[in-house]
């Protein structure tokens, strides 16, 4: 799966493609890769949404989809709020709000296996997604959910890991974010919830915890950055082989974005001992 935009002050590119091990053994994807806009204009909201089915289960393929269909279905449901919070950097709605969308979704899984009579823990799926407003003076990205993967940022030709550590917290507030903990030295909030059910929000009812920490992360983009959301299929070669790393900043550090064939060439080359699916997704500030 291939596909690409521009909205606001962001160039967006997505891909999800079969790993080598799964075409050697002639299995499925699975990973699944959704892209979505809400609205219109500087009101737009995009969303990206990537899952990862449990590996060796049988539906895992199944699973990663459905789980993304379902929390675009919800954050459609929600995005006039959603986007609204995001221009005015309102983190602490922002985050409880997909805390609780993000726990409705896996929770909805959950009961899909019962009703098919599979063990919960085979039909399940991890899922990681962004949201990009669509008005050209907000650069507030937002990462949230649950499970493996890699959020990282290249800037100024090097690569950071931005990924939120479980139970960890930084820095100094963020402008706009209110008064709340810390900032990381770039000036970028990094938060997460530990699974602890929280008060009703306007997007749903509480539910109970997710059986796996929440992970959010809400920053204010810097224009020639290059924000990079993948599942552990990519995130892995990315982050243990430098030659990898190296390439990719030189490809991606241009002037200008890389086309849609190029981008997939990109996220197609090959690193000796990883051979699992690779779903990337990346935002080019202008």
């Amino acid at each position: 799966m291939l596909d690409g935009a521009r909205y606001g002050a962001c160039t967006l590119r997505a891909v999800s493609v079969r790993g080598d091990s799964a075409r050697y053994r002639g299995e499925p994807r699975r990973d699944a890769l959704l892209t979505a806009r809400f609205g219109s204009g500087e009101r737009a909201l995009v969303l990206v949404a990537l899952a990862t089915g449990t590996r060796t289960a049988p539906g895992a393929h199944l699973a990663a989809a459905e789980v993304c269909r379902w929390i675009a279905a919800a954050v459609g449901r929600s995005h006039e709020r959603l986007a609204a919070d995001i221009r005015a950097a309102r983190r602490t709605d922002l985050k409880a709000g997909l805390h609780r969308l993000t726990d409705r979704g896996l929770g909805k899984l959950r009961a899909a296996a019962t009703e098919q009579g599979l063990d919960p823990d085979d039909y399940a799926a991890s899922m990681r997604c962004l949201l990009l407003s669509g008005d050209p003076e907000c650069r507030t990205r937002v990462f949230f959910g649950v499970g493996p993967g890699g959020l990282f940022r290249l800037r100024e030709h090097e690569w950071q890991d931005i990924e939120p550590e479980v139970a960890e917290v930084k820095g100094d507030p963020v402008l706009g974010f209110g008064s709340a903990p810390h900032e990381t030295p770039d000036g970028d909030r990094l938060t997460m919830d530990l699974g602890i059910p929280t008060p009703p929000s306007p997007y749903e009812p509480a539910p109970g915890p997710l059986r796996e920490p929440f992970r959010f992360r809400a920053s204010v983009a810097r224009p020639g950055d290059v924000l990079l959301m993948c599942g552990t299929g990519f995130a892995e070669p990315l982050s243990g082989e430098p030659g990898l790393r190296a390439h990719l900043a030189d490809r991606w550090s241009g002037p200008e974005p890389p086309g849609l064939t190029a981008y997939l060439a990109d996220t197609q080359v090959r690193v000796k001992g990883y051979a699992d699916d690779r779903t990337a997704v990346a935002v080019w500030e202008a």
